[in-house]
C-alpha cells in the first residue's frame, strides 16, 4: 500500500504558510479544512494553504508537495486514528465514530492519489467554483536522461596542450577607467 508524506525540497513552505508541516509527515489533502470557509476573504498565507496545500495531520501545518511512499497497514491505522484525533480535538466532530469515518474517507482519498510509482511528488491547486470545492493534482517525476547544463559549466579539454594556448589576461580597473572617459 501507498500513502502520502510531507516533504520539504526547500524552506519556501515555512515562508509561505502560517504553520510549516515537518518534512516526513503523513499528510492528506486537507480540502476539509476549507469546507466552511468563504474562499474570497482568505488572504495571504491562508490562501495560499487554500490554494496549493496538503496537510500534515500531526502538525496541522502546510506542504507544498508530498511524496508517495510505501506503507504498511499499521501505519494506515495509525493515520486513520491520529487523524479521527484531530478531527474531534480541532474540527469539532460530534462524536469518535464520526470522527473516525471521516478519518477514514479522508485517508482513503490520500490512497486514491498515489497511484504513481513510489517518490513521485504530488501537488495540489484548489479553486471554489460554482459553490463546490475543487482540487486538481499534478505528478511530479524525477527527470530522465542528463541532467541539463547549468548556466556556466567549466569543461575540461583532453589533448589541447597549455603552452599552445594564448595568455590571458584581463585589466578590468583599466577597462572601468577607459569606460568613464
Amino acid at each position: 500500500m501507498k500513502l502520502l508524506r510531507t516533504i520539504r525540497l526547500d524552506p519556501s513552505d515555512t515562508f509561505v504558510f502560517e504553520r510549516a508541516a515537518e518534512p516526513g509527515e503523513w499528510a492528506v489533502s486537507g480540502g476539509f479544512v476549507f469546507s466552511d470557509a468563504d474562499p474570497d476573504r482568505l488572504q495571504g498565507k491562508a490562501r495560499t494553504a487554500f490554494r496549493a496545500g496538503f496537510l500534515g495531520v500531526d502538525s496541522l501545518g502546510w506542504s507544498t508537495l508530498v511524496q508517495i511512499v510505501e506503507a504498511t497497514e499499521d501505519d494506515r491505522a495509525r493515520l486513520v486514528e491520529a487523524l479521527a484525533r484531530r478531527l474531534a480535538q480541532d474540527f469539532g466532530a460530534p462524536d469518535p465514530a464520526t470522527a473516525l469515518a471521516a478519518a477514514d474517507e479522508e485517508v482513503t482519498f490520500s490512497e486514491s492519489l498515489c497511484t504513481q510509482p513510489v517518490d513521485t511528488l504530488i501537488a495540489v491547486h484548489r479553486t471554489f467554483d460554482g459553490g463546490e470545492l475543487r482540487e486538481t493534482f499534478r505528478a511530479l517525476h524525477r527527470r530522465e536522461g542528463p541532467k541539463p547544463l547549468r548556466a556556466f559549466a567549466f569543461l575540461e579539454a583532453e589533448g589541447e596542450e597549455e603552452a599552445e594556448a594564448p595568455e590571458e589576461r584581463v585589466d578590468l580597473l583599466s577597462l572601468a577607467q577607459e569606460m568613464r572617459k
